[in-house]
């Protein structure tokens, strides 16, 4: 999401604990053979390691080898990150629904394997006191995709993509970026009781900053979107989200407001 202002407050109301999640992703040591915690069972796990499985061969150029262990080894890291238990949103849930909205959208991207390698790593390392996510989650795909096969144009075209996560901000021939940007944001376009989910998850994941300064920080953010020509780059986000993103933003700005 495109959450610097809140990013900004967390930073100055993050009391410089070691945070749970924060030896792994922000050195991507897990990626070096460190031990993982256990990772919590989600229904959705099989069908996201042969997602991954798929996606990385697709990206490589080879035809998937079930019987290799290397993609899957990395799948499990980051799936690992993702239920992380600071996270409240940007869990395993979000990386699903990116996922999806990508294949969604594929028609209009350059290289969909590339974008949906980006979609993987664009929420990898998370953790809400701090304002370097993005660009921790793409070294951790710098660190992990050429052992995976991938060449150096594929990673670093993950790792910009990641990176375009942070203001969504897709260039007019950004064909990948405004892929995996619509995705992304398409949360806002939800029905208007799984928006308020959402913003409730978000809340919770900046738990640590005090009401008052959430809510500046908050209303900045949601100004921000409604303040853009277009929250959506792609044809089908135009057509399809654009309308109800709006006023899902609007009618949390209101009550932010009314609080």
């Amino acid at each position: 999401m495109t959450e610097q202002s809140l990013a900004s407050v967390a930073g100055r109301a993050a009391d410089g604990r070691r945070h749970p999640g924060e030896g792994g992703p922000a050195t991507a040591g897990r990626l070096e053979n460190v031990a993982m915690p256990a990772l919590p069972h989600h229904p959705a796990h099989d069908d996201l390691r042969r997602r991954w499985a798929a996606t990385v061969a697709a990206a490589a150029g080879r035809a998937p080898d079930p019987s290799s262990p290397g993609p899957d080894r990395y799948a499990d890291d980051l799936l690992g990150r993702w239920a992380e238990p600071q996270r409240r949103y940007h869990t395993t849930d979000h990386l699903v629904a990116v996922l999806d909205r990508v294949d969604t959208l594929a028609e209009y991207a350059h290289d969909i394997d590339l974008v949906r390698l980006a979609a993987w790593f664009h929420d990898a390392v998370y953790l809400p006191e701090r304002s370097t996510n993005e660009e921790r989650s793409a070294r951790l795909a710098e660190r992990a995709l050429p052992e995976l096969g991938i060449d150096r144009a594929g990673t670093e075209e993950v790792s910009r993509l990641v990176l375009l996560t942070r203001t969504h901000a897709a260039g007019d021939d950004d064909a990948n970026g405004k892929v995996l940007c619509d995705a992304d944001l398409a949360i806002l376009a939800s029905p208007p009781d799984v928006y308020e989910t959402y913003a409730a998850a978000v809340r919770e994941e900046y738990g640590f900053v005090p009401d008052d300064a959430f809510r500046a920080g908050r209303a900045d953010v949601l100004r921000h979107l409604l303040g853009l020509p277009g929250l959506f780059r792609t044809p089908h986000g135009q057509r399809e989200w654009e309308a109800p993103a709006r006023r899902n933003v609007a009618a949390e700005l209101e009550r932010l407001r009314a609080s």
